[in-house]
């Protein structure tokens, strides 16, 4: 016979019913109860699989924790149907996210590329205060309780712990979050609850994460960083284009740059090729007559000494033996032919992409459970009356840059409403 020890103190609390049910202590589901509690009626539990809530805010923004972007709004946003984060964010935009940090005690700071951060600039400020409110609103928090089952019943919601513990709801919200970040407690638990509920879910892939390439080329630049512009093709086809830094790993790449090109890779399929441009800035006519100048200047000066002054040493180098040059060879054996190669060379350096890492590196998860199976309003289930959803378990993901979480805390606050429309707009 197999014995389920159940804890006094979570018996206790299993025995009541609540108003509202929020299984995951993550952004969205701290955000539903501290919504849910406005109401002073509603009794109010969070049931979060972690030992305390809010444990993935502390790693993003590399701790700093990028809160929202000031330039937040739908087209921010993919998946099947990304304007259904319209109603949702005009409701409870950037704006009225910062005014409720704010009235909750935490200042902010936007940078110049429309990023907030805590001023603080640590995570554990926002978390401290969304703690500290869902206390004092009086929100029952059940830590450690893995939810492995949800069911209809005749008056509301069960939800049936892995250790035998059941808690009851009239209202169900799923905060469960994503595959995302495994090391720090993404899961797949919230697309498999509402799967019980009768809703279903798009294949998932890893987002925001490092781009794994052919190592030839880039493992000996581990930890050197490029400012440069990146296209990813497919043959002549340009996919998806953008610039900024770039960090080269031994495996590939990361950084910002690599993060925003991560959704496109890891649902691209084969056949993709990173195209770095080390000169964003120079045309190729003008960085050649730039090198032409140098080899007349300094007609001894080693070849591996081209690009000092222009790239960082390392790359400069793997350049050159990319395109065949000798690091000994004097500049003024180096013909205009060949400058003319080096030039097409940096201004199109070539990666063959062989895929993205997996989810235990990823911030978001890309997929989720259909949205044309919720209410964009209300964020109710269109299968599950009284069930609602928010935040990543959702088939909505968001750029790099505070995106995510801005999705999080609009997707929860309406969703902490219960079906109830904008009167509080």
């Amino acid at each position: 016979m197999k014995w389920i020890i159940i804890k006094r103190e979570h018996y206790e609390i299993a025995r009541k019913r609540m108003k509202v049910l929020i299984i995951g202590g993550g952004a969205s589901g701290m955000m539903a109860a501290l919504s849910a509690a406005e109401d002073g009626s509603n009794r109010v539990m969070l049931l979060e699989r972690q030992g305390r809530v809010g444990r993935k805010l502390l790693a993003t923004g590399n701790g700093r924790c990028n809160l929202t972007n000031l330039g937040a709004d739908a087209s921010r946003y993919h998946g099947a149907a990304p304007e259904f984060v319209k109603p949702a964010l005009e409701r409870f935009g950037v704006q009225r996210t910062l005014d409720y940090f704010r009235a909750l005690g935490l200042l902010t700071v936007a940078e110049a590329d429309g990023k907030v951060y805590p001023l603080s600039d640590q995570a554990s400020s926002v978390l401290d205060v969304l703690r500290f409110a869902v206390e004092l609103r009086g929100v029952t928090v059940v830590p450690s309780c893995d939810v492995i089952e949800v069911k209809k019943k005749a008056r509301g919601y069960e939800a049936v712990s892995a250790t035998g513990e059941k808690y009851f709801g009239d209202k169900l919200i799923v905060c469960c979050g994503g595959c995302a970040g495994k090391r720090l407690g993404g899961v797949k638990s919230g697309y498999f609850l509402l799967g019980q509920l009768g809703h279903s879910c798009t294949a998932l892939y890893p987002c925001l994460t490092q781009i794994e390439t052919d190592p030839t080329w880039v493992k000996a630049l581990k930890g050197v960083r490029a400012d440069c512009r990146v296209a990813l093709r497919r043959g002549g086809r340009v996919i998806q284009e953008t610039a900024g830094e770039l960090q080269f790993t031994e495996f590939g790449v990361s950084g910002p740059v690599a993060f925003e090109l991560s959704r496109a890779v890891s649902t691209g399929g084969e056949g993709l090729t990173l195209v770095l441009d080390l000169f964003r800035d120079y045309p190729a006519e003008a960085l050649a007559a730039f090198l032409r100048e140098r080899r007349e200047r300094f007609p001894q000066l080693p070849a591996e000494e081209l690009f000092s002054g222009s790239l960082q040493s390392r790359l400069g180098k793997t350049v050159l033996k990319r395109a065949g040059i000798a690091m000994a060879e004097p500049l003024d054996s180096v013909g205009d032919a060949r400058i003319d190669d080096l030039c097409k060379l940096v201004k199109a350096f070539p990666l063959n992409v062989t895929g993205v890492k997996g989810f235990d590196n990823a911030q978001v998860t890309v997929g989720g459970v259909l949205v044309s199976e919720f209410r964009a309003d209300t964020l109710e289930s269109r299968i599950a009356p009284g069930v609602f959803a928010a935040g990543e378990v959702l088939d909505i993901d968001g750029d790099c840059g505070g995106f995510n979480l801005q999705w999080a805390w609009s997707s929860g606050y309406v969703a902490g409403k219960l079906g109830k429309g904008g009167e509080d707009a």
